[in-house]
Parts: structure tokens; C-alpha cells; sequence
């Protein structure tokens, strides 16, 4: 049913509660109304690559590495996955009376934040660092998950709304100062993206103030601007505990009433932690008012009406035979074939299985299941590392031998050994490989949401960009070996890996590539398909932190690949792939449905046929309030035959080509210039691939 439908219902069920019925329902456990036949309902769910903590579900790239497929299409597909999925549980669950957490059908997700710091733990939850490809990954997800049915499959959430990455150890009483300008063009593109054009069905808001009030019960950001600027109609949920924080930590309130009363005030309709248990108590202070409660009330009985679990939908019988079914364990190796980014190869990839007799695989993440989910993930029926990957490669063609070569940061893997206790095994494995894959990084351990990781000293943030000093004496010890290696790294942030990049033969970014991502590491590997992954996010140098604003400095000036002035590592865009493909001709003409329309001749040069992605980045010359690098304004993801050249369009909208000026206002300034490529129109990525963008002047 339509939302007008689902509001008429939802206020009618309203009006027979009594107030305090009502506001039990503002819990993110809510109670069953048995009086009424309302079932108990759990509004805390989780989805972020995969239905997350309620047992078994399709488990495909963290969402750092579906960002690095630029493919919405896949993505949405993911989405639905999820969606299908998550009824198929609901359905079997609530069969057997279980309506506990995790079994809902309001997900809590995708997490649109902007990646705007490296050392933030949690930006592996988010699409990366630039607001338009957010909000494109973000809407497909939004769109996968929602459906397009007449009832919505299952509802999604924008989060954390806003001006929210780090750090993580402050966040429950940090206050993010943010310009109008930086607020404009960075921080909430994404939010009104999946607002306005996904018809986002949730927002939930972050734990830090921004600009001085708490973002769960904050006047610009909920009401001037989210409800009345955008016109919002969903409901919004705080994030967990929260509300708590009014008090505990921002003290902009003394009271859990005071709290719970801000936060209703404001539009915060669900609660995830405890403080709305306090709202009978604010309603009797004449904190707050019966019609505040029934209005948050009829909002969350309008988005259960709208998914059907009022009165049934099409969806009841989604069967629980879908939940990793093959189509779904199939789309989310493709998935993490298209994300995985190749960063470096001299030659040596794809390796060629005829020609290795004995392949060293090595390394605390070649064979660890945590290095493939991330965080927030399900749980799968079967786990494939990349050792057992490459050994299922290899099976009746070489001897595949492993070392565990380090512990992931500790100095030693027993507690009893001498410090690099496992090197020695190490560097004999890769004297008697003929090739070697050297498998490092991170897990949700060392990289994470504050509380969830074993990194405590810096609440899941990280400290530098390096590895861990266990992993950076391993991959000296084995480089210095001599055997051709390629250095396969799992983790979801921007990494330095030192000299041993350089060392290497060929490096790939595998990101964390979902439960069963090892098998598609290894084809890539072996050159079953081509890498085609693209950076989300910019990798510095190490010492390149100390260039960058502080941590807790909220402006843009010297981050992300828009505003970074030196030359990073790599560059947000790049990715190689085994062919070697460019843009050899590009023009820009005007569209009959108002936007430009960008036609670019695509050619492979290469003898390997290849997916790779066009990317269109604009430039208003001329503009004092232009981006200090031009941004990314349109990307398609495209095939290319080796030897073949396609054409490919683009389109890109009139908003795409405005400026934001210092008082957040969007206007027409400068000269827009487009630049048509395989990535950025920078010196480095033409450095890294030997091809420059096409220069497209309007």
C-alpha cells in the first residue's frame, strides 16, 4: 500500500492506544499490544553487506569493496539479495514465535558517511570518500532493498545523519564543527540523495553533536533541513544509547526525561537504547505531549503497514530455501570479482598455473576466516580463505604450501615462542615456491566501530597507515627471499605497505571480501577474470598524515582526493585491470531530458578482454569556490573485448556542475570543463596507467 494508505491505518491503530501503549511502541524492542492483536516488533536489524547477526545469510564484500565495483546496478542486486533474504528469515522466524532482535525487516543500513580520514576504524562501512559515488552506491542499495513492489521488501537506513567519521573514541562527546559550505558539498549530498530520489524509508542519527547540538535531537538537522527542506517522510531512529549521551556526555541536558523529551521533540521517532523508557515520566513533568508520542507512534505504524507485516503481503511466502541459495552465493562472488583493486603488476599476474610446480601461500590473512567478513556480517555455511582458495585452484597441478608467517599484531603466534615465531617457517615455504602470495592487512579487530574491536588504545580507529610491525618484518623477511610474489592485502582502509610495494612483483587489494571471497581472489589470481575494482577512497603515504588536518578537524581543506594537494600513494579511481584499456575520444552534447550527455570511445589495447570503469570528473575553471581537483560527476561500468574499441554514454545532471559557495548555497560559477577517463585527469593516474583523460570543454 502507498504511505497515504499505510498513514490513514497507521493513525487509526493510534488513536485505540492509550498514551502510554503509544509510547511503548517509541522502544526499538517494542512490546505487543496484545489488546489490539499488535504483535511485539524489534526494529534493530543489520545489513550491511549480507544479513547481519541472525545466523545464516549470504555474506558478499564489505562495503568498502561494493563501492570499488562503481556498479549500481550490482549493488542494487545486492540490495535485494539482502531483502530476500531478510523475509525469507522473518517469515520461517516469526512461524516459530521469534520476533527477538536481528529479526526484523527494518535494516539498518547502508552507512553513507564520508570516509573523510584514513585512520577512521569504521570507514569500511561506508561507500568512500566522495559524496556523489556515496550517494549512487547508497540509492542502489536503497533501491535493492525497498523494492519497487506495492509493498515495501524490507526498509532501509541512512546513517549516521551527519557529519559523522571519527574518531571513535569520542564519539559520544565529540562536536563535529562543520562550514555551510563544507555541510553542502560533502557531508550531506548523500543523506538527500537517498531521501529525495531513493525514497530512503529510515534515517538514523549520529552519536556526536554537529555544530553544537546532538544529532539525535538536533533542530537544523531533523527538522529545518531533513523534514522540511527535503520533506522527509519516514521515521528516524537514534543510534544506540544515544539519547543516553544528551546527559551523560554532552550534557545538554541534566535528565534521562530531559533527553528522551529533546529527542521526540526534534522527530526522533524510534529508540535504540533505554532512555525512551523515561518518556511516561517526561510525559507527566509536561515535558512532552500526548500528540509528540502518537505522532512518532503513527510514522513507525505507517512504515509497519507499508511493509505488510500489519496485515500480510506478496512476500509471506518467500521461502526459507532462498537464504544462501546458489543464485545469491553466485552474485556475491561476482561481487567481489568486480571489487577487488589491483594496485601494482610488472607482468606477474595472472600467474600461469603450468608454469609453477610448488606456490607459497603466506601470511596471517591467507588463511583466516575473520579477513574476509569485516564487520557487521551474517554467518555462512562454508568459509573459503584465499589459501583454500588457491589450494582448490591448484588441486592436481602443485603442491601448495602455507605458512602462517606472523600473528596479525602480536610479536609471536605462541605465547611461548620467541618473538617472529612463525619467519623462519615463512621464508622456508617461499625458498621452495616458485611463486609466492604474501597475504597481510587488517581485520575487525584492528579496524572497527569503538567497543566491537580489539584495537582499544585506539577505539577501532587507527594510529598510522602502516601494518602491524609483526607483518611489516614478515614481508621483509619473504621479499628479501627473492621468489616473484604478489602481495594480496585484506583490509578496508588506505594502507601503506612500504618498500615491500615496491618489492613486489604485483599487489591486490582484496579488501574484505566476503565469506567465500578466497575463491574469487584466486581466480583473479590465476587469471580467470580480470581485476576491474577502482579505488573509493585515496591511499596516502604514511608521513602524508602529518599534512592532514587533525583528526577531530571537520574541514575538507587537504582531504580526500577533491582536496588533497600532494601526490598520494595511489589515487582515488585508479585500478588496473590485464587489458589496457583508455578513452581515446570523448564530446559532451545536451540531452533532451536536461542533463549532458558524455560519449566516449573506449578502446582495449590489450590482448585480455576486461571489464573497467569510464569515469567523468568536472572542473568550473575560474571558480574561487570550486573544488581544489576536479570531482567525480558520472562513472559507468563497461566491457571491453581485447583488441575492440566501444563507445559508452554518460549523462551528467546541471546540479553536478554548480559550486557551493562559503554560505552552503549551490550556484552557476567558472567554466565547466569535463575529463573523460579510466580514472582521475591527475599526473599520478596517468603516471600509474600511461593514458590521460580526454579533456571535454562544453
Amino acid at each position: 500500500m502507498n504511505r497515504e494508505q499505510a498513514r490513514e491505518k497507521a493513525k487509526a491503530l493510534v488513536a485505540q492506544m492509550t498514551v502510554e501503549e503509544a509510547a511503548s511502541q517509541l522502544r526499538f524492542d517494542a512490546p505487543a499490544v496484545e489488546r489490539l492483536g499488535v504483535p511485539a516488533y524489534n526494529w534493530w536489524n543489520e545489513a550491511l553487506h549480507g544479513v547481519a547477526r541472525a545466523g545464516v545469510a549470504t555474506s558478499y564484500p564489505q562495503a568498502i569493496g561494493m563501492a570499488a565495483a562503481f556498479d549500481t546496478e550490482l549493488v542494487e542486486a545486492l540490495g535485494d539479495i539482502s531483502a530476500t533474504e531478510g523475509r525469507a528469515k522473518y517469515n520461517a522466524y516469526t512461524a516459530e514465535g521469534d520476533r527477538d532482535i536481528y529479526k526484523g525487516l527494518t535494516f539498518w543500513s547502508p552507512n553513507i558517511n564520508i570516509f573523510r580520514d584514513p585512520r577512521w576504524g569504521r570507514g569500511h562501512e561506508t561507500y568512500g570518500e566522495d559524496p556523489f559515488l556515496t550517494s549512487e552506491m547508497g540509492k542502489a542499495y536503497v533501491r535493492g532493498l525497498q523494492g519497487d513492489g506495492e509493498t515495501m521488501k524490507s526498509a532501509a537506513c541512512a546513517k549516521h545523519f551527519a557529519v559523522h567519521s571519527g574518531p571513535e573514541g569520542e564519539r559520544h562527546r565529540f562536536n563535529a564543527v562543520v562550514t555551510p559550505k563544507d555541510m553542502e558539498e560533502t557531508y550531506l549530498p548523500a543523506f538527500e540523495a537517498l531521501v529525495k530520489e531513493a525514497k530512503v524509508e529510515s534515517v538514523m542519527g549520529a552519536y556526536n553533536r554537529t555544530n553544537g547540538e546532538p544529532c539525535c535531537g538536533h533542530s537544523v538537522l531533523m527538522e529545518e533541513i531533513l523534514r522540511g527542506k527535503w520533506g522527509f517522510e519516514g521515521h528516524f531512529t537514534s543510534d544506540c544509547w544515544a539519547i543516553a549521551d544528551f546527559h551523560l556526555y554532552h550534557h545538554v541536558t541534566d535528565t534521562p526525561e530531559e533527553s528522551a523529551a529533546l529527542a521526540i521533540k526534534n522527530g526522533c521517532d524510534v529508540n535504540c537504547g533505554n532512555t525512551y523508557l523515561y518518556m511516561m515520566k517526561a510525559y507527566e513533568k509536561g515535558l512532552v505531549t500526548e500528540e509528540q508520542i502518537r505522532t512518532s507512534a503513527i510514522r513507525l505504524f505507517t512504515t509497519r503497514y507499508m511493509l505488510g507485516i500489519m496485515e500480510g503481503s506478496e512476500y509471506d511466502n518467500i521461502s526459507y530455501d532462498k537464504v544462501e541459495c546458489d543464485e545469491h552465493i553466485q552474485k556475491a562472488h561476482e561481487a567481489t570479482l568486480k571489487s577487488c583493486v589491483l594496485l601494482k603488476n610488472d607482468g606477474l599476474l595472472p600467474l600461469n598455473a603450468d608454469e609453477i610446480k610448488t606456490l607459497g601461500v603466506i601470511g596471517p590473512n591467507a588463511n583466516s576466516r575473520a579477513a574476509l567478513v569485516g564487520n557487521y556480517h551474517g554467518t555462512s555455511s562454508r568459509y573459503i580463505t584465499i589459501c583454500e582458495g588457491l589450494q582448490d585452484a591448484f588441486e592436481g597441478k602443485a603442491h601448495v604450501l602455507f605458512s602462517e608467517g606472523s600473528h596479525l599484531w602480536r610479536d609471536k603466534v605462541e605465547n611461548l615462542g620467541m618473538n617472529d615465531d612463525r619467519i623462519a617457517e615463512a621464508v622456508t615455504v617461499a625458498k621452495r615456491s616458485d611463486v609466492v602470495v604474501l597475504c597481510v592487512g587488517l581485520d575487525e579487530t584492528l579496524e572497527g566501530e569503538q567497543g566491537d574491536t580489539g584495537n582499544s588504545d585506539a577505539s577501532g580507529d587507527k594510529v598510522n597507515l602502516l601494518l602491524p610491525a609483526s607483518q611489516r618484518r614478515l614481508m621483509d623477511a619473504v621479499l628479501a627471499v627473492g621468489k616473484p610474489t604478489v602481495i594480496c592485502l585484506i583490509a578496508g582502509s588506505s594502507i601503506d605497505l612500504g618498500d615491500a610495494a615496491d618489492k613486489a612483483n604485483a599487489v591486490m587489494l582484496a579488501w574484505y571480501p566476503g565469506a567465500r571471497g578466497g575463491k574469487a581472489v584466486a581466480e583473479l589470481l590465476l587469471g580467470k577474470a580480470s581485476p576491474s575494482g577502482k579505488l573509493p577512497l585515496t591511499f596516502y603515504r604514511n608521513e602524508q598524515l602529518d599534512e592532514m588536518p587533525a583528526f577531530t578537524d571537520y574541514s575538507m581543506k587537504g582531504r580526500t582526493y577533491r582536496y588533497f594537494e600532494g601526490e598520494p600513494l595511489y589515487p582515488f579511481g585508479f585500478g588496473l585491470t590485464y587489458g589496457d584499456v583508455a578513452v581515446k575520444n570523448a564530446s559532451a552534447a545536451r540531452c533532451e531530458c536536461g542533463c549532458w550527455k558524455i560519449t566516449a570511445e573506449v578502446e582495449n589495447a590489450g590482448k585480455v578482454c576486461t571489464q573497467d570503469v569510464v569515469q567523468v570528473y568536472v572542473q568550473n575553471e575560474g571558480s574561487p569556490n570550486a573544488t581544489t581537483n576536479p570531482r567525480l560527476c558520472a562513472f559507468k561500468r563497461v566491457d571491453c573485448p581485447a583488441g575492440e574499441t566501444v563507445k559508452v554514454e554518460l549523462c551528467v545532471y546541471d546540479k553536478q556542475l554548480l559550486v557551493v559557495n562559503e554560505a552552503g548555497e549551490r550556484v552557476e560559477e567558472g567554466k565547466p570543463v569535463f575529463f573523460v577517463g579510466m580514472g582521475q585527469p591527475d599526473q599520478l593516474t596517468e603516471k600509474l596507467t600511461g593514458h590521460k583523460a580526454v579533456r571535454v570543454e562544453l
